[in-house]
């Protein structure tokens, strides 16, 4: 893992201040390394500067407390919310996603384009990823 690190996809504020548990177990501990390993990381080569982690792994209580929904890959470790600090550098950062998994150099089961690119939603899963792209 060359930039992105466990510790940091399963950090949340809301958590903290609610005094919620959101310790990984340890199959999610690989899938969140997967999630960097197969897309998180390669993303950043690829754009060359930083991007932040908004929110990562949720316990089922984060889940909850945050109003996600029952089925996200957020639970699993397979999904990240991501920015690059703007939504003018969150579309650009989009469209460089959707470029390197069309030429083959990524694959994702989710892309999708959170609120008019206040932040990014990506997700892998270890097999049958569906390279949905979505805008909500």
């Amino acid at each position: 893992m060359k930039y992105f690190t466990l510790e940091e996809l399963c950090a949340s504020d809301t958590a903290r201040r609610r005094g919620i548990d959101n310790r990984p177990s340890a199959a999610v501990c690989t899938r969140l390394t997967q999630l960097i390993e197969q897309l998180l990381d390669p993303v950043r080569t690829a754009w060359g500067g930083p991007i932040t982690v908004n929110s990562g792994y949720r316990s089922p209580a984060l889940n909850h407390a945050v109003g996600g929904a029952s089925t996200s890959q957020h639970l699993k470790g397979e999904a990240a919310d991501i920015s690059v600090g703007s939504p003018a550098e969150n579309k650009r950062l989009f469209a460089k996603i959707v470029e390197l998994q069309k030429t083959g150099r990524i694959a994702f089961d989710q892309l999708i384009d959170e609120s008019g690119y206040r932040w990014i939603h990506l997700s892998y899963r270890p097999t049958a990823n569906r390279s949905q792209v979505l805008h909500l």
